[in-house]
């Protein structure tokens, strides 16, 4: 007999709970990071897949819903990747429907080179041009009076990541922008649920992105968001993530506006269907129910997965404190209640190793590792002929790329493995 899909689904939760990882020190990889997923989530995987359809419908409008619960934002709109949602945010500040606060070809963006590429990218890809700061240590984050003094007559923006989930001090941000007449946009990929002033990092942003690859918070294998408090941006951000329509109705539904054939836009016939009317070059960017039925499960844990990553990052920090003579060692921001992302070291120059010494050691006993991303983006191969500017000197991003790495603190990172990682750091340091 074939069995229903309530029998369907208990065999994949008993087959995955039944699941045995056992921790060998030496033997099995420890990862930089990593998705947490358990029985629930991969049942509501398999759920949807029964139900055979993979588009977005109320799934991801839930997750929607449930992802602006928690960060205190009105609107949300998910993506298929936190890159993508950062190409979204760019390119919905260069809409016309913003009537003359729209970015422009030529504009200035404020960010920084010692960070993701995909922060920058879209600053790049939209004929603006992005303008570099320095970051600090041992914060890793570029602070205010950097952004202020790179402000030129041709800067309209500042869009910048929190390295490693340590919240940049965005209030201190977002009066700057407010004076400058500034959008500021908040790149919260590795920083969901961080807070700074005891406000989830977005409320202070024009818009925020955010990512659920894998070593992120949450997971949904692939997907991101883009948030705001502004339904004109949100009606942008939509247009430009669904092919660039105009018409704002979810999938399957018709004549949300009541008159889907009373619109005459461009030099369009009055009457021609509003759901085929395109007010901007947009894109499919869309995500899938199978994504956002993850997205709703991991929520539930995300609270979890946050005390976790502040448990194994707390223990690195104590752990870690007598090798100061060794290492800059991490600090959060004041006034911050960093979801951390990752714990950064950076080699000092007068240390008896390098950081590749100790970072090929740490491998060779199966501890992942990763550098800060792009170390210096101005140093990479891809941004060679791109136009930039930079203010200042990069002699922060310089030593983050030459001396930083951070190691994991997802909750994939358990107990035994932390212990583990602070014994072979220990030795390594003795060797020398």
């Amino acid at each position: 007999m074939t069995p229903d899909k309530t029998e369907i689904l208990s065999n994949v939760r008993k087959y995955i709970k039944n699941e045995k990882k056992v921790f060998v020190p030496g033997e099995t990889y420890i990862m930089s990071s990593g998705a947490t997923w358990d029985e629930d989530d991969v049942a509501a995987i398999v759920e949807i897949a029964l139900d055979r359809w993979y588009g977005g419908t109320k799934y991801s409008y839930e997750f929607e819903r449930h992802l602006a619960a928690f960060i205190k934002q009105r609107h949300v709109t998910l993506c298929n990747s936190g890159s993508s949602a950062n190409l979204l945010a760019i390119s919905a500040l260069m809409s016309k429907q913003l009537k003359g606060r729209e970015l422009k070809k030529g504009d200035e963006v404020i960010t920084v080179a010692a960070g993701f590429p995909t922060t920058v990218n879209p600053i790049v890809q939209n004929g603006l041009v992005p303008v570099f700061v320095d970051v600090s240590l041992p914060t890793y984050n570029a602070l205010p009076h950097a952004i202020e003094e790179a402000i030129s007559d041709k800067t309209r923006a500042i869009f910048i990541a929190h390295t490693l989930g340590n919240p940049l001090k965005t209030q201190e941000l977002r009066d700057l922008a407010d004076r400058n007449e500034l959008w500021l946009i908040s790149d919260c990929c590795d920083a969901l649920g961080s807070e700074y002033l005891n406000k989830p990092l977005p409320t202070f942003a024009d818009i925020s992105t955010f990512s659920f690859y894998p070593a992120h918070h949450i997971s949904t294998g692939e997907g991101g968001a883009v948030s705001t408090d502004s339904p004109l941006l949100n009606k942008i951000i939509h247009s430009f993530r669904d092919w660039g329509k105009d018409c704002w109705c979810v999938p399957g539904k018709d004549n949300t506006c009541g008159k889907r054939y009373g619109w005459q836009l461009g030099e369009l016939p009055c009457g021609f269907d509003h759901k085929y009317i395109f007010s901007e070059i947009g894109y499919n960017l869309k995500a899938t129910d199978l994504q956002a039925a993850l997205g709703i499960t991991q929520m539930k844990k995300l609270p979890k997965f946050i005390e976790a990553r502040k448990e194994t990052w707390d223990y690195y920090r104590a752990a870690f404190d007598e090798l100061k003579p060794f290492f800059v060692l991490p600090e959060p921001t004041l006034r911050s209640n960093p979801s951390w992302f990752g714990f950064a070291l950076t080699v000092r120059d007068n240390a008896p190793f390098t950081r590749n010494d100790l970072v090929t050691y740490l491998e060779n006993n199966k501890i992942g590792t990763r550098m800060l991303f792009a170390g210096n983006l101005t140093k990479q191969p891809a941004y060679a002929g791109v136009h930039y500017r930079v203010s200042g000197a990069l002699k922060k991003t310089d030593t983050i790329m030459n001396n930083t790495f951070w190691m994991g603190v997802s909750p994939v990172v358990t107990p035994k493995m932390r212990e583990y990682v602070v014994e072979k750091m220990m030795e390594f340091i003795k060797s020398k």
